[in-house]
């Protein structure tokens, strides 16, 4: 008997220890589950949708975020529509969070759109185009501003501007409608895209017939210029759309105001010219989405499945009984420029349970290492949303 208590005592014991050093051994296999960052605390990022393997994270925390450039030194340049400043973001540590975000213009007139070349910030006002020459040399103590150009229309509806270098290397500035629905051929520059050269140079209009455009860009392999715009609003909650539209040469014409989404024409202007004497969009997007900023990816962090198509902030409805928009989407584009397909690609700004938004994507901007960061001028923040995989 007592040699049987012995064993059992014996067996307990090796249980005991196994127990104990699978205990351990759990314990240390598991991953650490780190505190999120103090900026992904204030806002309710779990309610973004995105595909499998994709992460959303804040970036930096930047009042009325709007239109981004990118220098080649890693600074990301940022405008105001509401207010008055441009903003540089800096990552100092590269870890994909700002460490510093410097005032380094204020006073200004709605200056949304921002662009970089050699070395110098093209800032747009509604009326001007301003450099800041060696910018980043001087970012805590900026130079004062070369004023480029200053001819563009004052009017504040649809004055604020998107800009950006292309291919070509001018400076492309659209000019929106004065107005919701109007024909102003008296003033042939509005509803326009128009370029100038770097020095303020060589104005002209590239694009005609667009009502507002706030995003535009190039193909990587065409060189092509893509641009988003605006649906005229008061013709109901779901019709017309806003557009994508592809602009394979200077001078077309993309229907404004008579012509709407490629087949709807205006009521008081369209009998004036047919849809037919007007290119189509190449992808009709959803009713007052306001798609405003858009890039293609060409980055290597995303799976193939989005390379080379368009990516496209929507900024959201303001007049729509039930709200649409408040998201990125994303078009397939092929080869031959037609689409091949419109839908989510980040989501959940918009609780559509309570019509209520928290968020407003504005602009979209590829980092080097094939993440994309998203604007956002209600939230005052910029997103980077990665792929893991």
């Amino acid at each position: 008997m007592s040699s049987l208590l012995k064993n059992i005592s014996t067996c307990l014991a090796l249980a005991s220890i196994l127990a104990c050093s699978n205990a351990e051994k759990v314990k240390n296999d598991s991953v650490p589950v780190s505190e999120p960052h103090p900026f992904d605390k204030k806002l309710p990022l779990e309610r973004i949708k995105l595909p499998k393997g994709f992460t959303i994270s804040v970036y930096a925390e930047v009042p009325n975020a709007r239109s981004m450039c990118l220098s080649p030194s890693g600074i990301l340049y940022v405008g105001n529509r509401q207010g008055d400043k441009v903003y540089a973001v800096i990552d100092k540590d590269k870890d994909f969070r700002a460490d510093e975000v410097k005032v380094i213009a204020s006073g200004l007139d709605m200056p949304n759109g921002v662009a970089f070349r050699n070395g110098s910030l093209y800032v747009a006002e509604v009326s001007r185009i301003l450099r800041f020459d060696n910018i980043e040399a001087h970012l805590d103590n900026p130079p004062k501003p070369v004023v480029v150009y200053d001819k563009f229309p004052t009017d504040k509806h649809h004055g604020w501007k998107f800009i950006a270098f292309g291919p070509d290397d001018k400076l492309y500035v659209p000019v929106g409608a004065p107005c919701n629905i109007c024909e102003r051929l008296d003033k042939p520059i509005y509803s326009t895209i128009t370029r100038i050269n770097p020095d303020g140079t060589g104005f002209e209009i590239y694009a005609h017939g667009i009502r507002n455009s706030v995003g535009f860009t190039w193909h990587p392999n065409s060189k092509d210029l893509w641009f988003t715009s605006n649906g005229r609003d008061m013709m109901g909650d779901d019709i017309p759309g806003d557009v994508l539209h592809h602009v394979p040469r200077a001078g077309m014409h993309f229907g404004y105001p008579y012509c709407h989404q490629g087949n709807i024409p205006d009521p008081e202007f369209g009998k004036k010219r047919p849809c037919s004497d007007f290119p189509p969009p190449t992808q009709v997007l959803g009713a007052h989405v306001a798609a405003l900023g858009c890039r293609f990816y060409d980055g290597n962090m995303f799976p193939d499945t989005y390379k080379k198509h368009l990516f496209i902030a929507e900024h959201g409805s303001w007049n729509r009984s039930k709200k649409s928009g408040y998201r990125v989407t994303w078009v397939r584009i092929t080869p031959d420029n037609r689409s091949a397909g419109y839908e989510p690609f980040a989501e959940g700004w918009l609780d559509e349970a309570t019509d209520q938004a928290w968020g407003r994507p504005v602009d979209v901007q590829l980092l080097p290492d094939g993440s994309m960061l998203v604007s956002d001028d209600y939230a005052n923040v910029i997103y980077r949303i990665a792929y893991k995989g």
